[in-house]
This record gives structure tokens, C-alpha cells and sequence, in this order.
């Protein structure tokens, strides 16, 4: 066999899978866009995660003390957690500007839709902020202490101890080495809670966007693919977080809050208003784009 019939056939190979990675890719996206568009999972979505906050803690009886998950500093925490708002904003906001571009074939549509992401980023800083100040001002830090030969103690045995609590002195939140006695709200579970909202509803409206004709690209197709597989991430966190790490009830507050951000900004607030050029709608809106794109084309 020569070389130019070896090239050949390597080319047909070539060919031939990437025809079966972007049929795979189009079935798959096209089933799961399916799935998240339904109105069973719309409705219900927010309720069944509700329901993981609430029950979660239970798990706790059957995990192992000795999984990987268990600790702290495992990378999936270090990498993601700390940064669960700038991952959501990243692949969900270039999603969000894709989708719409593709839609209105208008960059200025397309940017205004990014600020659904920019006010829930704006509550979610203000919501950090105050509850670090109530909680700064509703508790103290303790330190248990039995005797004053006591203070050169173990840090560590000092915090499992039993003996009355000694008011040490005032600290800013939870300092190392000593017991946070007052309200507590887990933020961890707030801010995953919220992402999964903002994204359940973001990525749900892909289905019917594709219904409307518009030609929908590769690129487009693996973003929606991230999202559905950062949405994923964030539950397993959840229930990593509840099942190894149960704090009650500052991790059901955390969810609560979570859920009434998430029904403020896309139920109860500015996004039910008519779309208008100060007010972009829910993502839903971008079915409106289409219509108005037609409309303007075929008056010109």
C-alpha cells in the first residue's frame, strides 16, 4: 500500500468519527436540553433541592469519617467551592451571550441579558455582607478553660473540652483554635444553592430556543454540556458538604436563602416586568429577541 492510499484511509477514519462525535453531541444535547426544559423539572426543581437541604444531613449516618470527601482540603473544595460564583458567572454568562447572540444577531441584546448575572451577583455580595455583620454581631468567641494552669494546654484539647466556657475576647468571625458561640448561616450552602437555581433556569430555556430554527453551532452546544455538568458538581458539592460536614440549622438557613434569592430575582422581581431596555426579562425573553428580529427584518 502506498502512501497516498494510507493518507486516504486515515482521512476516512478521521471523517467518520468526528461524524459520530457531533451525532453523539446532538443526540445528547438535544435529550438533555429535553429534560431540562420539561415542566416537570421546572416546577419541581427548586423543591426537590429544597428537599436535599433539608434531609441531606442524614446521610451523615452511613458515610465513612475516613473519605476522601471528608476532608477539607480536598482539591474539589479547594478548586471549586471557594469559587463557586466566579465558575457559575464564567460558564454560564458565556452561555447566556452565545444563546442570545445566536437569537437576536445583536451584540447589544446579547450584553443586556448578562446583567440577569450581574444583579444576582450584586445580591449575593450584599447578602455576604450582611450576614457576616449579623453574625459578627450576635455571637463571640469562647474558649474552654477549667483552671489558669489550663491556658498552655493543647489548643486542640482546650476546643473538645467540657468545662465552663470563658469569655476570651472579642473576635470577627470564627477564629482558629476556639468555639463560635451565636448564629451561624453556611454560606457554602447559600451560594450552591443559588447557582444551581440560576442555572437550572439560564440553561432550561435551550430546548425552545432550538425550536425556533435558529442554527445552533458546536461551540454552543458543548457550553450548554458545562453548564449541565457544573450544575451536577454543585449538588454532589451539596450533598459532599451536608453528609460530612452537617451543621444544623445554619446549613438549612443557608438553603432557605439560597431558594427566596433566587425567587426574588426571577419570580418576584424586576425579571416579571415587561422586557424594556432597562428590565431584560427571564431568559425566556430571548424568545421575544427572535420575534423582534424577524419583525425588523422583514420591515427592512
Amino acid at each position: 500500500m502506498d502512501f497516498c492510499g494510507l493518507k486516504e484511509i486515515l482521512y476516512k477514519i478521521h471523517n467518520s468519527v468526528n461524524k459520530l462525535l457531533h451525532w453523539a453531541l446532538v443526540h445528547f444535547t438535544d435529550l438533555t436540553a429535553g429534560l431540562l426544559a420539561h415542566f416537570l423539572f421546572r416546577r419541581h426543581f427548586h423543591f426537590l433541592l429544597s428537599v436535599l437541604v433539608m434531609f441531606g444531613p442524614v446521610l451523615s449516618l452511613w458515610v465513612s469519617k475516613y473519605s476522601i470527601f471528608g476532608n477539607k482540603n480536598h482539591y474539589l473544595y479547594r478548586l471549586f467551592l471557594h469559587s463557586c460564583w466566579g465558575w457559575t458567572c464564567v460558564l454560564c454568562g458565556s452561555f447566556i451571550f452565545l444563546l442570545s447572540y445566536c437569537i437576536s444577531n445583536s451584540f447589544i441584546h446579547s450584553v443586556r441579558h448578562l446583567s440577569r448575572l450581574a444583579v444576582a451577583g450584586t445580591l449575593w455580595t450584599l447578602f455576604r455582607h450582611l450576614l457576616s455583620f449579623l453574625v459578627d454581631a450576635s455571637g463571640s468567641c469562647f474558649e474552654a478553660l477549667q483552671s489558669p494552669t489550663e491556658i498552655h494546654r493543647n489548643p486542640r484539647e482546650l476546643l473538645e473540652s467540657t468545662g465552663p466556657f470563658l469569655l476570651l475576647r472579642e473576635e470577627k468571625g470564627n477564629a482558629a483554635g476556639l468555639q463560635w458561640q451565636g448564629c451561624e448561616v453556611s454560606d457554602d450552602i447559600l451560594i450552591l444553592s443559588l447557582c444551581c437555581l440560576i442555572l437550572a433556569e439560564e440553561i432550561g430555556v435551550f430546548r425552545p430556543c432550538m425550536a425556533l430554527g435558529k442554527p445552533v453551532g458546536t461551540p454552543l452546544r458543548i457550553l450548554f454540556l458545562l453548564c449541565v455538568l457544573l450544575m451536577s458538581l454543585w449538588i454532589f458539592l451539596i450533598v459532599c458538604l451536608l453528609a460530612h460536614f452537617p451543621l444544623f440549622p445554619s446549613q438549612l438557613v443557608g438553603g432557605a436563602l439560597g431558594y427566596l434569592g433566587w425567587k426574588g430575582l426571577y419570580y418576584k422581581g424586576r425579571y416579571v416586568l415587561k422586557p424594556a431596555w432597562c428590565c431584560v426579562g427571564r431568559p425566556k425573553a430571548l424568545l421575544s429577541d427572535n420575534t423582534c428580529n424577524t419583525a425588523s427584518n422583514g420591515t427592512t
